[in-house]
């Protein structure tokens, strides 16, 4: 039996497990409706009254998390053509796509109308880059379908993060209030990935802690295709929204620590490499990012310096 195989089998088998937590989740998640949290009394007409960026009340660094986490949340088509595509139509995890998709399809609605209303973006170029963005699309390419339930573990976490430190920061309660939503969303969405993992892990450790590795080693948030992604990223890591740091301490250490990577034994010479190495990840992460807040240190004060 391939791997691939051998994996598909293993998903099949967690299906009770994944009915369970599909309705664990349709029972803890509220419903709620962005149109009573955006603040429509502040929208008025951009062509009687041009955008001009005067008008925004947010920081440059909270618009431009918003505005990041917004466009990765507009390439949701390709993100359920992923999910969906890997799993039989009468599956529970298609099931759970389709679910998740109406959920999540909220969000830019959400965080758009906001944006819009409270001029807090150039609704022009806003909409240009939601088209650059989706036209060019995001794909993910796994050897093996259980590697998606890890990404997804680590990518809804993350965000859940990104979305709450983003209205935290922004010191405006509306914005608060909407990416507080989006993140209790996200967190929900987490938790049902987090479980389907552990469910697979617990009955196959050495096929799980391959697909784990393969997700986390070289683990990208699938906004990376957004135009000027890089500088965006910079942008937010300084303000202490999302960075390697946050990635390495808030993320993939509570991840490991739930599914217990440390603690598994009886495994096979493989296994016990793989958990050696993904063990090894945050700890890589978190060097990294000690040199980078260095950098950031150092070019601090030489600008105090000169000033």
């Amino acid at each position: 039996m391939t791997v691939t195989a051998e994996a598909v089998e293993l998903v099949v088998a967690a299906e009770p497990e994944i009915e369970r937590l599909m309705g664990e989740h349709r029972e803890r998640r509220e419903h709620w409706y962005a149109h009573e949290v955006v603040p429509w009394e502040m929208g008025r007409s951009f062509r009687d009254d041009p955008w001009d960026e005067s008008q925004a009340t947010l920081s440059p660094e909270v618009r431009t998390a918003l505005q990041l986490n917004l466009l990765t949340e507009d390439n949701l088509p390709y993100y359920h053509a992923k999910i969906a595509g890997s799993f039989p139509e009468d599956s529970p995890m298609a099931e759970w796509s389709r679910l998740w998709t109406a959920e999540e399809g909220q969000h830019a609605i959400a965080i758009r109308n906001y944006l819009l209303t409270s001029r807090n973006c150039d609704p022009a170029l806003l909409e240009d880059e939601r088209l650059a963005t989706v036209t060019k699309g995001w794909s993910y390419e796994a050897p093996c379908p259980i590697e998606m339930f890890a990404y997804t573990s680590a990518q809804e976490l993350a965000t859940r993060i990104s979305h709450r430190n983003a209205g935290v920061k922004a010191d405006c309660p509306v914005a608060h209030e909407v990416m507080t939503r989006v993140a209790v969303d996200e967190n929900h969405h987490f938790m049902f990935y987090r479980g389907v993992t552990a469910a697979m892990l617990r009955e196959a450790p050495g096929l799980v802690l391959e697909a784990i590795h393969g997700a986390l080693a070289d683990f990208r948030m699938p906004g990376t295709g957004i135009p000027n992604f890089n500088r965006r990223a910079v942008i937010i890591a300084r303000a202490g929204i999302y960075s390697l740091r946050i990635h390495a301490e808030q993320v993939l250490q509570p991840l490991l620590r739930h599914w217990r990577i440390e603690s598994l034994d009886g495994l096979d010479a493989r296994a016990s490499e793989l958990q050696e190495k993904i063990m090894a990840i945050p700890v890589a992460l978190i060097a990294q990012a000690e040199a980078f807040e260095m950098r950031l240190e150092r070019r601090s004060k030489t600008r105090s310096a000169t000033a």
